[in-house]
């Protein structure tokens, strides 16, 4: 029977279990959905923008309000924890890979297609409809909801890329601890040196993997136990200092994440003023520790969590479909919105948040099941030896090369929405790709992925 009152749910958990770890977790996706609809603002004119570009006096909030360093940080918690039971369970040898990849991608995918599948229905509709052809406000605003909305799923296409590098990664984290971080910072560091000193703008790009990787491999050293409290000082001083410098004395803009019309973005790709923003952050998470811990210790307080936990990636997926739909139903109805960062704009917040938060859980609601399943990796395949050998030597390179196509396909997908019928082209890293392309490259991988699943086990049937 499962535990529902807050004792039960306490005397339910482990002793050993870190709670600050799925506090962290719950708690950077509420701050990034707080963070959206707070940016997030439709002009007089009718088109979609941020009102962070609007009022660059709010630039500064980003720096605390860009928590996504954290989520990555926690990845690597849950990284590690996984690829630890793995080696307990699974056989030493070919195969342990594909399966901890695969049961990541499960997680992410399962929900993320479910989201896309809607998405392109709406944009279908919008397009049979006449929706997005029509000139003016609603036209363009149609148009922009198809690109925009779907952008939130960089995140997953990058997740999903830290799940790839987790097995590597962890194996150079036992071997040589915060050396691996001191490494990926510098290489960071040598990219934005190359990028802004007048080398090819592409090279930029190298920064999607290290900025990440770093952040993410912090989460190694968080549950070995490294991640001190003098070390946590180190990060909050160092990582705060040097984003402060970089963004007075440096080619950076304030805001940690992107802005409409700047010419260059802390997010896309990361840079290096990013990075040591990531890790402040990081050692803010390490110095609250021991306060949380005792804050969490207590049933009510692990209750919220226990119970919001399973909700978290649910809502960030769905959260800003709430948002576009309230802001045209606002405009549809002739409801203006007060200029950005006037007292009115900033009274009206609290309002408008808990409509956002009465639909968001609406579309929670519906959609969560969607976000259910495995969420431990699959054993090997099953089967005759000689079947499950064979298999074995072409699985594990069959999932790095699936999670390879995944991560660009959703990452196209991020950047040019899911109009498949308008089928509009949008610069990608070296050319313009298409909607259209972005679902190729996404059903491929899936594909790929696909043919890495274990075997049946072959049953013999006894003739009578």
């Amino acid at each position: 029977m499962t535990p529902h009152s807050a004792s039960e749910i306490a005397a339910a958990t482990p002793a050993d279990r870190d709670r600050w770890v799925d506090a962290l977790r719950v708690g950077s996706l509420l701050v990034v959905v707080l963070g959206h609809w707070l940016m997030v603002a439709i002009t007089p004119a009718g088109q979609i923008t941020n009102a962070l570009a609007v009022v660059p006096s709010l630039q500064p909030l980003t720096w605390v309000l860009q928590v996504m360093p954290l989520f990555f940080l926690v990845g690597g918690v849950a990284h590690a924890h996984t690829l630890e039971s793995l080696e307990r369970r699974l056989p030493a040898g070919r195969g342990r890979y594909a399966a901890f990849f695969r049961a990541r991608a499960a997680r992410l995918l399962r929900p993320t297609l479910t989201f896309l599948a809607v998405w392109v229905l709406l944009g279908v509709v919008a397009d049979l409809s006449g929706l997005t052809s029509r000139p003016g406000d609603a036209g363009r605003l149609a148009r922009d909801a198809l690109v925009m909305v779907p952008q939130l799923l960089w995140f997953v296409g990058i997740y999903l890329g830290a799940c790839a590098f987790a097995p590597l990664m962890r194996k150079l984290h036992g071997r040589w601890g915060l050396r691996v971080v001191g490494v990926l910072v510098t290489l960071a560091c040598a990219v934005d040196a190359v990028r802004f000193g007048g080398g090819p703008e592409l090279v930029g790009n190298l920064n999607f993997a290290l900025v990440w990787l770093a952040l993410h491999q912090l989460g190694f050293a968080w549950r070995d136990g490294l991640l001190t409290t003098a070390r946590g000082w180190a990060m909050v001083v160092v990582g705060f200092g040097a984003m402060g410098l970089a963004i007075t004395l440096g080619p950076y803009p304030t805001s940690m994440v992107g802005l409409p019309g700047e010419a260059v973005s802390n997010m896309a790709p990361p840079t290096a003023a990013l990075l040591a923003q990531g890790i402040g952050i990081c050692g803010l998470a390490v110095l609250l520790r021991p306060v949380m811990a005792r804050v969490l210790g207590r049933p009510k307080a692990w209750r919220a969590v226990v119970v919001a936990g399973p909700f978290a990636m649910t809502a960030f997926l769905w959260h800003l479909t709430a948002l576009m739909t309230v802001l045209l139903a606002m405009r549809g109805l002739g409801v203006g919105q007060p200029a950005v960062a006037s007292w009115a704009w900033w009274l009206t917040r609290p309002l408008l948040f808990a409509v956002l938060a009465v639909v968001t859980g609406l579309l929670v609601a519906v959609f969560v099941r969607f976000d259910r399943g495995p969420r431990t990796a699959t054993g090997p395949a099953t089967g005759s030896a000689t079947a499950v050998e064979e298999m074995r030597r072409w699985v594990d390179p069959m999932a790095a090369v699936s999670a390879g196509v995944l991560f660009f396909g959703i990452l196209i997908v991020s950047i040019v929405g899911v109009d498949v019928l308008g089928n509009r082209p949008v610069f990608f890293l070296v050319g313009d790709v298409t909607p259209v392309v972005g679902f190729a490259v996404l059903a491929a991988g899936l594909l790929l992925l696909r043919a890495t699943r274990p075997r049946p086990t072959p049953v013999t049937r006894l003739r009578p």
